[in-house]
């Protein structure tokens, strides 16, 4: 099995994959509300050091980085982190939800959505040969999708069969998952190349259930952001889908998004999941080929598998 990462295709490395993760992103400017200066990470040295640090301290072998359209994504900045960093890193194409949503989206159909993410796919993002590895954050913004927001879910759709790359969404506050995945299996994905994102934010045992029952991955992606949800929720509910039977559906990241997440500014940066959650997880009972399953099969099985579960 190989990798698209940002320097190329690689033989999947060994060690923790974070399965959502911002490495250069741009939020100041989200349509209909008040700029948010802050919301800006444009630090490569600081990211590439933390990454590199984490490498060496927990043998991190892999970052899936979702910035997209409308997000600020600069392809040639994430080839250069990955390689100062020893860290491969996969980058993506689509579209976050509406209020990110470039112009000409709401004038676009869902084949003239599907083509812009072909020729991303096809020929390079930003203007570079780097070729995305996945398709997402594909967004929504509330419990159902509005009508550009599932147009574009269609067009990943579409996108994601041509090219077989999986597909990883945005559910804001992780609401509407359900929905999103309805609209993208319509659309013939299997669920098994789907994870359905921001679910840890949803204290909502049942919802995460139906969407492993289906086969989808269960994305816990904002660990540490505890302003929008206590980590003593987000081990509860990890621990309810593991102990349901569904370990193999769960993803673990922590979505640094700004520059004040970096642990240079304060925050809990890309190791929250390594240094923090997973010993919490080890010491509530899970074993180590557990953990490995979470924080390494799982990622790597939705980034190269496609397996029809």
């Amino acid at each position: 099995m190989r990798l698209r990462t940002v320097l190329g295709e690689v033989p999947v490395p060994d060690g923790p994959v974070l399965a959502h993760e911002h490495l250069r992103v741009d939020l100041r400017e989200p349509a209909g509300r008040a700029p948010d200066p802050a919301a800006l990470l444009d630090e490569e040295t600081a990211v590439a050091g933390e990454l590199a640090a984490l490498r060496r301290s927990h043998g991190l072998a892999a970052v899936v980085e979702l910035t997209c359209l409308g997000m600020g994504r600069d392809a040639a900045a994430l080839a250069r982190i990955s390689e100062r960093a020893g860290v491969a890193v996969v980058a993506a194409t689509g579209f976050y939800h509406a209020a990110f949503h470039p112009s000409y989206v709401a004038g676009s159909s869902v084949a003239d959505l599907t083509r812009r993410l072909l020729d991303e796919i096809e020929n390079g993002l930003d203007g570079t040969a780097v070729r995305p590895g996945v398709i997402g954050e594909v967004g929504t913004s509330g419990p159902t999708p509005s009508g550009d927001e599932e147009r574009c879910l269609q067009a990943a759709a579409r996108a994601a069969l041509h090219s077989d790359l999986p597909l990883a969404t945005h559910a804001h506050l992780g609401r509407g998952g359900l929905a999103q995945l309805d609209v993208l299996t319509a659309g013939g994905v299997v669920p098994g190349r789907i994870s359905i994102g921001h679910q840890d934010l949803l204290d909502d045992a049942l919802t995460h259930r139906k969407i492993a029952e289906a086969g989808a991955y269960v994305a816990f992606d904002t660990i540490g952001k505890t302003s929008y949800q206590s980590d003593d929720v987000r081990l509860r509910r990890a621990l309810d889908l593991i102990e349901a039977g569904h370990a193999d559906r769960l993803l673990l990241s922590a979505d640094v998004s700004r520059a004040g997440y970096l642990t240079k500014n304060g925050g809990g940066g890309y190791g929250t999941v390594l240094r923090s959650f997973a010993p919490r997880l080890a010491a509530a009972g899970v074993d180590e080929t557990t953990l490995h399953l979470i924080l390494h099969d799982n990622p790597v099985r939705f980034l190269t598998s496609g397996e029809a579960r």
